[in-house]
């Protein structure tokens, strides 16, 4: 049932009214990798040498290397990492209109949805975003020691997390606040399983930039069919 909801997701690409939003929210996918990749080559340049020597890229320096073409390749193999932070942040910000989109086409009978007030949403979205940055940090030591499982312990926990926080912001619309964490609960392995299901392919450079946009669609889908089933 979960890729029903992301076919029906993947369908709606052709709605003019969809298209805007995807091509905007596109759009500020990557001005949002672009600024979390410039945060980290910012930490580069205040906590490592003047330069920092990687494999098949080169030097890498703060201005200089930012809109060098080899550093547009790091970044690609960086988004493995940062797409999860660029996932979380999105949420808060574009996951309003997709889900406007997505009920316009498929459940025109509903009344329109209370808009989350702007302060409650970025409140949300940087709670949302220090639990997933601060676990993932804690998860380090994990990593290092499951080796060749690091991959999949980082699947898990990254799509519990995002599968959390899509499925709560996708929830409150309708449901406010309380109501979203009680069907969430009761539906807690489905909703891990969607996120693990977004998560795998946000570590696939250039795929993962469509990710956020189709997930918070996707979401949406399962937001509905899972409060109609109760």
């Amino acid at each position: 049932m979960i890729f029903s909801d992301f076919a029906k997701a993947v369908s709606q690409l052709t709605d003019p009214r969809f298209l805007r939003v995807l091509l905007f929210g596109l759009a500020m996918t990557i001005a949002l990798l672009f600024g979390f990749y410039a945060g980290f080559l910012w930490l580069i340049d205040n906590l490592a040498p003047d330069t920092l020597t990687i494999p098949f890229v080169g030097e890498v320096t703060w201005l200089k290397d930012l809109l060098s073409w080899g550093s547009v390749g790091f970044m690609l193999i960086l988004s493995f990492f940062l797409m999860i932070p660029v996932a979380s942040a999105f949420t808060g910000l574009f996951l309003e209109d997709i889900a406007k989109a997505v009920e316009r086409r498929y459940y025109p009978d509903l009344p329109p949805a209370p808009r989350i007030p702007f302060r409650e949403n970025i409140i949300d979205t940087l709670n949302f975003l220090g639990v997933l940055i601060g676990a993932n940090i804690l998860a380090i030591l994990v990593y290092a020691v499951t080796n060749v499982a690091s991959p999949l312990v980082f699947w898990a926990l990254n799509g519990f997390l995002l599968g959390r926080e899509y499925f709560q912001l996708a929830a409150m619309r309708r449901l406010g606040r309380d109501g979203a964490k009680a069907l969430r609960k009761q539906h807690s392995g489905t909703i891990w399983m969607a996120g693990l299901l977004m998560v795998v392919p946000l570590t696939i450079p250039v795929v993962n930039l469509f990710v956020p946009i189709l997930g918070a669609a996707t979401f949406t889908h399962l937001f509905h069919r899972l409060q109609k089933a109760g």
